[in-house]
């Protein structure tokens, strides 16, 4: 059986959980409501705020679908209570960010700006402090599509092993590799 799929769920005080007909799971909390769709067969138990996930056979995509949907079921109870939060740093010379509203702005030493609405699920803010390197901060209830678009903002200028410019993630160690040597 999956280590992952067999582990109990606790669900936070206020986090209500359910299941449908339609093999929909809704997880409701302070912070919002999330919804993911299992595949038929595949249920849960739930006694006194602990939830399992069950799955319907000992089959390879069954076994393999165990650990995700239970994963998926407590990464949304954890952000319908607590939230989910992604910091970005811009490390190089002349990059900068702002936001007005969820309309996020990035100049990146590309000849253009880049532009990226970020959906309505998402509340994000920028910073910029002088001596510090400029940053998004991201926080939403959904981890998926935060970090479907922390990948995204990444992907405009990943960071470059030489120098360390680029989009990184708080608190991220990169590993720098050394230049040319000057031979004689």
């Amino acid at each position: 059986m999956s280590r992952v799929g067999k582990s109990i769920i606790k669900l936070p005080a206020g986090v209500q959980v359910s299941i449908d007909a339609a093999n929909v799971v809704t997880v409701k909390g302070p912070k919002g409501e999330l919804k993911q769709e299992l595949k038929e067969g595949f249920g849960y138990n739930l006694e006194n705020g602990e939830l399992t996930v069950t799955r319907p056979t000992d089959g390879k995509q069954d076994r393999a679908l165990h650990g995700l949907y239970r994963s998926l079921i407590n990464n949304m109870a954890i952000g319908v209570s607590t939230g989910h939060t992604v910091k970005q740093e811009l490390v190089g010379v002349g990059y900068k960010v702002s936001n007005q509203g969820n309309i996020v702005e990035f100049s990146l030493g590309h000849s253009h700006r880049i532009v990226l609405e970020v959906p309505q699920e998402i509340k994000v803010t920028t910073e910029t402090v002088k001596g510090q390197n400029p940053s998004v901060s991201m926080e939403s209830a959904d981890k998926q599509l935060l970090g479907q678009i922390a990948a995204k903002i990444r992907s405009f200028r990943k960071p470059e092993p030489y120098k360390g410019k680029g989009i990184r993630f708080a608190g991220e160690v990169l590993r720098r590799k050394a230049g040319k040597s000057a031979s004689k």
